[in-house]
């Protein structure tokens, strides 16, 4: 869910009330006037540099830290490769697609700008759209370069990507005809089916070693109590990111920390397997994870274009201290089509490579939105169509409100804060989430499994 609403063909009166989806309109007086779309250029010097922060730890893994097969490393090399052309071709696109999207009147008005001059922007929607397409044809190129006709990995590989091409169609759909959120709960099901229909790994489950004793068996066969899982987690996955939203930079800021995790777990995981099964699991996770990592980042240079602000920010730790008013407005929105893509394309990976119960602490952050979510979303509290913080023109901070979500939650801890300071606040929590899933495992190893 973002803060936004979808802007009407012709200019909305203050008295009118738009149809909603996932848009929250900002409103005007009487005497307003909507102003024209500004799309900012990407700042791709900054977005390079915040990227080097990340990619050099992870390179240093591949190259010095681990001893990994020389034809592996190619791999992961060539698909890197690909992912970074993916990257400027998302930031050349975005600016074209805007451009479309805003003749067919798909734009909104950004509620955390209500009573601002940036509340009265046009903003195009739905640019996840972008991303989706240019991931897709990265990986479908790079099966060129890496697996064989009758390579064992081919068919669930394809499988993966009809499912994220599926979750990407569906989220589009979502996004024009604003469906049910009832509905929306059952996409990720259907979207799943490609990969379900085609999963020919095993259906098995290691027993944690305190718990052997009383199972009786170290390894326990689900069969399609298995599938049946791995339907759930898409499920949740898909709709746990779209649910934690609702500001500029949180939809994808979060699923690039998450994708960095995976990638670094991935790694680490190769370097110490001596299984060549294994090793393939997780480099075919690389293999997906790698252009969903590059486009998102080409996306947040326009969702939140200031980006390496979260960099220095968070290197001094100064979401605790009082946040002074600072804007930073969103050039594009995303939209459910990057929110369910993104998704889908990390349980797909998660449950390819053999590593959901990673996955789900990676998301440990949306898990506990989802708890907090779960009284309104069942209907027990009565639920508003958008349970977003209050926005007060005067300072530009934002109060959290008593909806159940960990937006909310982080504001009435916290006390009122830019929606800057609150991203990179949430970002951190989502950061912190992941290294506590390292540490985990790291205690765990020898113990546990």
């Amino acid at each position: 869910m973002a803060a936004r609403k979808r802007g009407a063909s012709k200019q909305p009166q203050a008295e009118s009330h738009p149809k909603s989806t996932e848009f929250v309109a900002a409103a005007a007086s009487s005497t307003s006037t909507y102003l024209p779309p500004q799309i900012t250029s990407a700042k791709t010097s900054k977005i390079l540099l915040f990227s080097l922060i990340l990619i050099i730890p992870y390179f240093y893994l591949i190259f010095y830290h681990y001893t990994i097969d020389t034809e592996l490393k190619k791999s992961i090399l060539i698909n890197a490769s690909l992912s970074f052309a993916g990257f400027i071709l998302t930031l050349i696109m975005i600016p074209v697609a805007s451009r479309y999207v805003l003749r067919r009147n798909m734009f909104g008005y950004d509620i955390n700008k209500k009573g601002t001059p940036q509340g009265l922007i046009k903003v195009p929607e739905s640019l996840g759209i972008v991303v989706g397409i240019v991931f897709l044809v990265v990986a479908i190129l790079f099966q060129y370069f890496n697996f064989t006709s009758d390579s064992n990995w081919l068919v669930e590989y394809n499988a993966a990507l009809a499912s994220v091409c599926f979750m990407i169609l569906l989220g589009f759909v979502d996004d024009v005809l604003d469906i049910p959120w009832r509905v929306k709960l059952l996409l990720p099901s259907i979207a799943a089916l490609p990969l379900l229909m085609a999963y020919a790994g095993h259906t098995t489950i290691m027993i944690p070693k305190p718990l052997v004793e009383y199972v009786g068996t170290e390894i326990l066969d689900l069969g399609w109590i298995y599938k049946l899982y791995m339907g759930l987690l898409a499920v949740f996955c898909t709709n746990s990111i779209n649910i934690h939203a609702g500001i500029n930079g949180l939809e994808v800021g979060q699923t690039v920390v998450i994708a960095f995790a995976i990638l670094v777990h991935n790694i680490m995981q190769i370097g110490v397997s001596s299984n060549h099964e294994t090793k393939q699991a997780h480099a075919f996770s690389i293999y997906l994870v790698q252009p969903l990592f590059a486009t998102s980042l080409a996306l947040l240079s326009y969702n939140w274009y200031d980006t390496i602000t979260f960099v220095s920010l968070i290197l001094v730790t100064c979401i605790i201290c009082n946040p002074s008013y600072i804007r930073y407005p969103s050039s594009v929105f995303v939209g459910d089509t990057y929110t369910y893509f993104a998704g889908m394309t990390m349980a797909v990976v998660g449950i390819l490579g053999h590593y959901s119960e990673t996955l789900l602490i990676f998301f440990l952050p949306q898990i506990i939105n989802f708890l907090l979510s779960l009284p309104q979303l069942a209907g027990i509290i009565p639920c508003p169509r958008h349970r977003l913080p209050r926005f007060d023109p005067q300072t530009g901070l934002l109060t959290g409100t008593n909806d159940g979500t960990l937006v909310n939650v982080s504001l009435r801890i916290f006390g009122r804060r830019s929606e800057k300071s609150l991203c990179i606040l949430l970002l951190v929590l989502q950061a912190l989430g992941c290294c506590l899933c390292f540490f985990l495992r790291w205690i765990l190893t020898g113990w546990y499994k």
